[in-house]
């Protein structure tokens, strides 16, 4: 199972960092209750592990003007490798979309854009989007508002299934 590798202070770390990633090590070490070199050198193993991917400031998209997010939801005409692969390596190029899921069923991917107003938007969906190569149907959903957007994933959760399997 995923995560078992991890012992309890590791995943005390990276549900502290999850939480808050700009903490110093000091005060991360506090909280998990072991001093500073150990936590420093636990943090780079995570990192090294590939269990730590980055770090970002979470930046409010409407105070930068982004006003309209959009979901959309894009049917290819082909589903060959090489094609899912074309269009992944066509939405990085895309400034407007921030995130590209490949999903199993009725629609192929799922982006979520931004975009400063609504015709910066219907823009990119008509000059970029809906022409671009293999791309069969695009529909979209605008989004009124967000009432959760918790990043990673739920320590508590993964907490619960370890002390299941002990």
């Amino acid at each position: 199972m995923p995560g078992t590798k991890l012992d309890d202070i590791d995943r005390m770390i990276l549900a502290e960092l999850q939480a808050d990633g700009r903490m110093t090590n000091v005060e991360l070490a506090k909280r998990v209750g072991i001093s500073a070199p150990p936590c420093l050198r636990r943090v780079r193993t995570l990192e090294e592990s590939g269990y730590i991917r980055g770090y970002h400031a979470e930046v409010d998209a409407r105070a930068l003007g982004f006003e309209v997010q959009v979901f959309a939801m894009v049917g290819l005409v082909s589903q060959a490798e090489v094609d899912l692969a074309a269009f992944e390596l066509k939405c990085q190029g895309w400034p407007l979309v921030r995130e590209c899921h490949m999903l199993n069923g009725e629609v192929d991917f799922v982006l979520k854009c931004v975009a400063p107003d609504l015709s910066t938007f219907q823009s990119f969906l008509t000059e970029q989007l809906t022409s671009a190569d293999n791309v069969a149907s695009v529909k979209t959903s605008l989004v009124i508002r967000g009432a959760k957007d918790d990043p990673g994933v739920p320590f508590d959760v993964l907490e619960e299934r370890l002390a299941k399997n002990a």
